[in-house]
C-alpha cells in the first residue's frame, strides 16, 4: 500500500501558518508571552547593576528617556500609516490594471508592480532620499520636502506594489461565473468591478493588507539609516547622551523591540483570526 502524503500546512492569505485553536495555539501564545517575559527580566536584571561611579542603571535611563523614545515610536507609526494610505491609494488601481482587458495596460502595470515589489526596500528609501528635491515650487509657492516625507514616499512604493498584487489575486480568485452572470445582465466591465467583484474581494484583501501594514511598521526603523528622527535614531541619541555605555545597548534596543512586538503581535493575531473567520485560503 502506498504511503499517504504528509498533510499540507494551512497557510493563510497573509503568508502565515494558521494555527488552529487548541494545545498548539496555546503553545504558540505561550512562547510569545515567554519572549516578552524574558526581555522584561533581562532589562530588569541589567537595570539592577550600577557602576561603581554611581551612574544610573539601565531601568532608570529607560524611565528617564521613555517619553522621548515613545514619541519616536509614535513617529514610526505615523510613517507606516501614511505610507499605507498612499501606497494603498496607488496600488489598488494598479492591481485593477493588471486584470485589464487591454494587453498594453496589463503589461505596464505588471512591470511596475514586479519592479517595486522585488526591489530592496532600503534601496527604494535611499533613492527617494537622494532623487527627490529638498523643495518643490508649485504656482509660485515653495513646498519643502523634509526627510520624513521622503521616507514616507520611499515606504509607499513597496506598499503600492504589494497592494497591487493583493488586489490582482483577490480579483482573480472570484469565480468566472460572477463575470459571466454580470455580462448576461448587461453590466459593463467597470460596473461589474465596482458593484460585484470588488465588494467580494474586500474580505480576501483585508488579512494580507493588515499583514503588510505590520511589515511596514517594523521596516520603518530603516528610516534611521537616512537620518529620520524615529525611535531607533532617538535610541542612538540617548546612548550618546549617556556616554555610549555598552551596558545600555541591550536594554535600550530591547525596549524598542518590546514596543514594536507589543504593537505588531496583536495585528498578526487579528490577521489570523480574520483569515479563519472569512475562511481565506492562500
Amino acid at each position: 500500500m502506498a504511503a499517504s502524503p504528509p498533510p499540507t500546512p494551512n497557510l493563510g492569505a497573509a503568508g502565515f501558518l494558521v494555527v488552529p485553536n487548541g494545545p498548539l495555539r496555546a503553545a504558540v501564545d505561550g512562547k510569545a508571552l515567554a519572549i516578552v517575559a524574558f526581555l522584561c527580566l533581562a532589562a530588569t536584571a541589567a537595570s539592577a547593576a550600577t557602576t561603581a561611579s554611581g551612574q544610573r542603571s539601565a531601568l532608570q535611563v529607560i524611565w528617564t528617556w521613555s517619553p522621548l523614545l515613545l514619541q519616536g515610536f509614535v513617529f514610526n507609526l505615523v510613517i507606516s500609516a501614511a505610507a499605507m494610505i498612499i501606497g494603498t491609494a496607488a496600488g489598488m488601481p494598479l492591481g485593477i490594471a493588471q486584470t485589464s482587458a487591454w494587453r498594453p495596460v496589463r503589461a505596464v502595470s505588471w512591470i511596475l508592480t514586479q519592479f517595486f515589489r522585488n526591489s530592496p526596500w532600503l534601496v527604494l528609501l535611499f533613492l527617494c532620499m537622494f532623487l527627490l528635491p529638498f523643495r518643490v515650487t508649485v504656482f509660485g509657492v515653495t513646498i519643502p520636502l523634509p526627510d520624513w516625507l521622503k521616507a514616507i514616499f520611499g515606504f509607499a512604493l513597496p506598499v503600492m506594489a504589494n497592494v497591487s498584487e493583493i488586489v490582482r489575486g483577490a480579483i482573480q480568485s472570484v469565480p468566472t461565473s460572477q463575470w459571466e452572470s454580470a455580462e448576461s445582465l448587461g453590466f459593463t466591465r467597470r460596473q461589474t468591478l465596482a458593484q460585484i467583484i470588488l465588494p467580494q474581494c474586500l474580505k480576501r484583501m483585508l488579512p494580507p493588507w493588515m499583514n503588510l501594514y505590520s511589515l511596514i511598521t517594523m521596516s520603518t526603523v530603516n528610516a534611521s539609516v537616512v537620518g529620520v528622527s524615529e525611535m531607533i535614531t532617538l535610541t542612538n541619541d540617548v546612548l550618546a547622551a549617556e556616554g555610549s555605555r555598552p551596558a545600555l545597548l541591550a536594554p535600550l534596543y530591547g525596549f524598542a523591540l518590546v514596543c514594536f512586538f507589543l504593537y505588531c503581535y496583536p495585528i498578526a493575531r487579528w490577521t489570523q483570526s480574520l483569515e479563519s473567520r472569512f475562511n481565506v485560503k492562500a
